[in-house]
């Protein structure tokens, strides 16, 4: 277990902070909006504002097994994902303290959204345990996935050989992501139907790709960028 540590801890330390910040805050963001539906107006259409912020996770981890490989980025989402879970631990202490939240100063059924309010932060033992378990699972398959198709494809032929091994590997991870939370959750507690699931978790992807489509040239730069940096220290070293 300690050569473990250590060896997560060297791969942790490979990854620049702005994008282990960007990483931790998305997926606190995600989970945090994903208790907010979405009103599509189409019946077989559901969604959660937590989209907002999940193309930003895969974008993150896919920019981190280009530059550092699929290990280093597999071990920075599961260190995230741990500081998730100690920032649901927070939520739910504020939760559980005594005390009134602004938005429930209202005339009526204030006490009823002050606890709406606190269960929304405090969250629920079994959304938090699926959300992990899914995001573990999508996590390590989107890496590695990317990896597997950038060895397949050989040549690096820039910005459409980073798209291709991202658009690919975001939506089977993010399907992925949503099916094993839907069978979890949302299936097993809320009683949703398997159509229900797979349709959730395919159009749930689908959405989650135009995201990354959208925002995959940015993503894109930081990583030439991460690689040129690589590259000057490499040459710095050898000098």
């Amino acid at each position: 277990m300690k050569k473990l540590l250590a060896e997560i801890s060297r791969l942790v330390s490979t990854a620049p902070p702005i994008i282990l910040t960007l990483l931790v805050l998305s997926i606190v963001g995600m989970n945090l909006l994903a208790n907010k539906s979405i009103n599509t107006g189409v019946d077989w259409l559901a969604l959660d504002c937590g989209i907002i912020f999940s193309w930003l996770t895969f974008l993150c981890m896919d920019v981190l097994t280009h530059c550092y490989g699929p290990r280093a980025a597999t071990a920075v989402s599961l260190v995230a994902l741990a500081l998730n879970l100690m920032m649901a631990g927070f939520f739910f202490v504020a939760s559980r303290i005594p005390g009134v939240w602004g938005e429930s100063f209202v005339d009526e059924g204030g006490q009823l959204i002050n606890a709406a309010l606190d269960n929304t932060f405090g969250g629920t033992w079994f959304v938090i345990l699926g959300s992990s378990i899914a995001f573990a699972a999508s996590a390590t398959l989107n890496n590695f996935m990317n990896y597997g198709i950038g060895r397949a494809l050989g040549h690096d032929r820039g910005f459409s050989t980073f798209a291709l091994r991202s658009y690919v590997s975001t939506f089977i991870g993010q399907f992925c992501d949503n099916i094993v939370f839907a069978l979890l959750v949302s299936r097993t507690f809320f009683g949703w139907t398997l159509v229900q699931c797979f349709t959730c978790a395919l159009t749930g992807a689908v959405m989650e790709l135009l995201f990354e489509v959208f925002f995959s040239p940015l993503g894109y730069r930081i990583a030439k960028r991460l690689r040129g940096e690589q590259l000057a220290e490499t040459e710095a070293y050898a000098v």
